[in-house]
């Protein structure tokens, strides 16, 4: 078993049930069996405290801004309710405190917007009485879930639109780390823009980092640089985003709707929305209904694409909401014969990909460098 001390943010989820039918991809159906620890007592609305530790600044405009538009949604909806959070919590033993510090202050439920592994497990364990969730995490407890996003579908139908808007056929994108969820991204788009561009390349550049506006601003300059005139990545700002404004490019987004810093090159961006999840954890935490869920939020339900970018054919949106149709009824593009980078035939003629399988993807198609 991939140990999650050795994981990095968004990068492996051992996916399990959704916490309802309307959470399920289409057809889908679960995942794995959901834990069988018995629920936590319930707890009055005025006696309840909710606290969220975040990775990044609740002002970045994407992930953490995102996850905190959650908490601001289950304060609406539990007023009497208490709220907590921490922003900048660092992958150190410092984590572990702050985690300490929400139990010591009645919390009665803890969520990490990242894979802090053994920094909340540990605190986890040793307070059983207290509801945990970590996003993107890989090691359940009886009173720790886990939760994630369902992003490689609408990465897939942003790639649709690219392909028909990119004009050299090259792809640019700004990766974080070498982790699942970017080699899913890339492999995504990059397989929806050879549905309409058969002979579309994609070149990621790693900048090691999940928030470095300086870096992602390089990077994205480079790949245009390298004949790139559409971009994608996975960051928390708008940096490649105003690089492509400025050098006449396009670009793809994620997390929020920021077109306003590049709105004639914004194409669409992977949207994420957790209210309706934090908002449905929280009441059966207060119900005395709440046991731990490994859920992942599918499109429509959690994730999808953005409203596309004014300058965006309506021709090429329609096509690419063709296939975002085709999804929503069940459909799923990852399905064999699909080769790496090295051309060796990874998934076989006919298997369909499963959900664990796109969320553990670790290798790049053909077409794709740099990772």
């Amino acid at each position: 078993m991939i140990k999650i001390r050795d994981l990095t943010r968004r990068g492996f989820l051992n996916i399990g049930a959704a916490a309802g039918a309307s959470l399920l991809l289409p057809k889908s159906g679960l995942i794995s069996p959901a834990r069988a620890a018995a629920p936590l007592p319930a707890v009055a609305e005025e006696d309840a405290v909710i606290a969220w530790g975040y990775v990044g600044p609740t002002a970045d405009e994407g992930w953490t801004y995102a996850h905190d538009l959650g908490r601001q949604a289950v304060a609406a909806a539990f007023p009497k309710a208490k709220t907590l959070f921490v922003e900048n919590v660092p992958y150190s033993a410092d984590a572990s405190r702050i985690f300490r510090q929400f139990a010591a202050e009645g919390a009665n439920m803890i969520i990490a917007n990242s894979n802090y592994g053994d920094f909340i497990y540990d605190v986890a364990k040793r307070t059983p009485d207290v509801a945990f969730y970590e996003c993107d995490g890989r090691n359940p407890l009886d009173n720790l879930g886990t939760y994630y996003v369902a992003h490689w579908y609408p990465s897939y139908i942003a790639g649709v639109a690219a392909g028909l808007m990119s004009k050299s056929g090259k792809l640019g994108y700004v990766a974080s780390f070498p982790v699942p969820s970017v080699y899913s991204g890339t492999n995504a788009f990059l397989m929806g823009a050879r549905t309409v561009k058969p002979d579309a390349t994609l070149q990621a550049i790693v900048i090691n980092s999940w928030f470095d506006p300086q870096a992602a601003a390089q990077a994205g300059t480079a790949l245009i640089d390298n004949g790139a005139d559409v971009l994608f990545g996975i960051m928390d700002e708008a940096a490649y985003l105003q690089v492509a404004e400025q050098r006449g490019a396009k670009a793809v987004m994620w997390n929020t709707d920021i077109r306003r810093y590049g709105p004639q090159a914004y194409i669409s961006s992977i949207v994420v929305d957790f209210s309706a999840w934090y908002v449905e954890q929280v009441r059966r935490r207060i119900a005395g209904e709440w046991t731990p869920t490994e859920d992942i939020l599918p499109i429509g339900k959690g994730v999808d694409r953005d409203a596309w970018g004014e300058t965006v054919p309506a021709e090429a949106a329609a096509q690419a909401d063709a296939i975002r149709d085709k999804i929503m009824g069940g459909w799923s593009p990852f399905e064999g014969e699909i080769k790496d980078a090295k051309g060796n035939v990874k998934v076989a003629a006919g298997h369909r990909m499963t959900e664990v399988e796109l969320y553990n993807w670790d290798w790049s198609i053909e077409g794709v460098t740099g990772l």
